[in-house]
């Protein structure tokens, strides 16, 4: 089975009550509200005028409105940091810095790469995967529906192999923002490949891929990044183990049952896209 028939048959049975969809109808309100209080990509002059009191407020230390409505808004792709006022404390500090970057987050010249690569480091707190930076971008471009509201790395490249038939590239030369791009893209394509999802907004369309492909978080020291590398074939038997674990937690299958489904895996290389499909819906059921 491709890859592409599995991700319409997960679509088809997904958000059947329209729950979600109502959920994502308020969070796309937020947005909207957000981009009426801060129009930087329709008034580009409007950058100048950002209050630091916005970014972080002194006397006591509270986070601004405008890093809470950023944050508050995207909580179901990413836990906020509104507790550890550091990050926001250094945006106000450094605000000419950050007022620089909005302008490339908003520039409609610049690609996504681009965008991400921007000196956002320069603000101490952003991060190597400039996580923040790609909320902010997400937010003052969504209506474009060329970037989505998925801001790890990793995550995007487990959604690509799950999801889309494209061959993942060799991407140890890409920078973050090339590798974001380029997986961001290809989520895409497999999205509007579909007559069903095609319709669906960026933001809803990644709620489905978060919860029709839960991404496995692995965390690795530098000498084991240095050592070894996870192959998608890791990727794939530690995911199939994990829906394996929380079918039995659920009394779904038995211990038997998940040492025989195990054994079927590594023995077996066709049929596993299937198995797991089958056990998918297992589990919702």
């Amino acid at each position: 089975m491709s890859k592409s028939i599995a991700l319409l048959e997960k679509a088809n049975v997904y958000d059947k009550t329209g729950t979600i969809k109502r959920e994502v109808e308020i969070e796309v309100g937020r947005l909207k509200e957000l981009r009426r209080k801060y129009p930087f990509a329709e008034n580009l002059r409007s950058i100048e005028w950002l209050d630091p009191d916005k970014l972080f407020k002194m006397n006591p230390d509270q986070v601004g409105e405008f890093f809470t409505l950023i944050e508050t808004t995207l909580t179901k792709f990413g836990a906020a940091n509104l507790t550890s006022g550091n990050v926001y404390r250094n945006a106000r500090i450094q605000i000419k810095d950050l007022k620089n970057l909005l302008r490339t987050a908003v520039d409609e010249r610049k690609s996504l790469a681009q965008k991400v690569d921007a000196p956002w480091e320069r603000i101490g707190g952003f991060g190597p995967d400039k996580q923040l930076a790609k909320k902010i971008i997400y937010c003052f471009n969504y209506e474009k529906a060329t970037v989505l509201p998925i801001f790890s790395n990793q995550h995007l490249r487990q959604f690509v192999y799950r999801a889309s038939d494209t061959a993942i590239p060799q991407n140890k030369y890409f920078s973050v923002g090339q590798e974001y791009e380029h997986y961001t893209v290809e989520l895409l394509k497999a999205k509007n490949s579909l007559h069903l999802t095609k319709s669906w907004n960026t933001m809803y369309y990644a709620r489905f891929l978060y919860e029709a492909y839960p991404p496995i978080n692995i965390e690795v020291t530098t000498e084991e990044k240095k050592s070894a590398v996870v192959t998608d074939e890791q990727l794939d038997m530690q995911g199939f183990v994990k829906l394996l674990g929380d079918l039995q937690k659920k009394g779904k299958i038995t211990g038997e049952q998940f040492r025989e489904y195990r054994g079927f895996w590594m023995q077996q290389s066709t049929d596993r896209q299937e198995l797991m499909n089958r056990l998918t819906k297992l589990l919702e059921t």
